[in-house]
């Protein structure tokens, strides 16, 4: 890449990560042509993109993009490393890169900003095992919607012991 292509790179790349609502860095060493396609198709039905970047031209755009420090520290920065950047859900493109690891055995999650919170390899792990957004909420709507149900119940079965009570002494 030339110097005006990689200035050009670093200026697009500051713009997508300043704008971005989740940020996820991966080692993508081992992933053949093939399956690096899959996943990239995989993160583009979540609304995220996988982006393979040099680690000093990632380093220059969040350095640029005012990213968190711990992001762009040397020990992350090392080895084959690729952005993964996402405008929608910051945690869908987490799962998809948990299940495609799970398949594939890479890549490995390295760390993450959600919206604007650092996440370390250890809780991305935890999030990447997390049911989708559908799900939880589905369960927050199943656990609000439990206790008035029980409640009528509870109320109907004492209308219905009042009118066997009334049947039987009217019969």
């Amino acid at each position: 890449m030339k110097k005006a292509e990689k200035t050009f790179f670093v200026d697009n790349l500051t713009e997508e990560m300043k704008s971005a609502k989740g940020l996820v860095v991966i080692n993508y060493a081992g992933l053949n042509v093939a399956a690096q396609r899959e996943l990239k198709k995989r993160l583009k039905e979540v609304g995220a993109e996988m982006v393979v970047v040099k680690n000093t031209l990632l380093k220059r755009a969040g350095e640029a993009a005012k990213v968190n420090a711990k992001i762009l520290e040397d020990s992350v920065l090392t080895g084959q490393t690729a952005l993964v950047v996402c405008d929608e859900d910051p945690v869908s493109p987490i799962q998809v890169l948990g299940r495609f690891a799970k398949e594939y055995e890479v890549p490995q999650l390295k760390v993450a900003i959600i919206e604007g919170a650092f996440q370390d390899t250890e809780s991305l792990t935890k999030i990447s095992t997390l049911p989708g957004r559908d799900a939880l909420l589905g369960q927050v709507l199943g656990t609000l919607m439990s206790s008035p149900y029980g409640l009528v119940g509870v109320l109907n079965a004492n209308m219905q012991k009042l009118v066997y009570i009334l049947k039987a002494k009217a019969g």
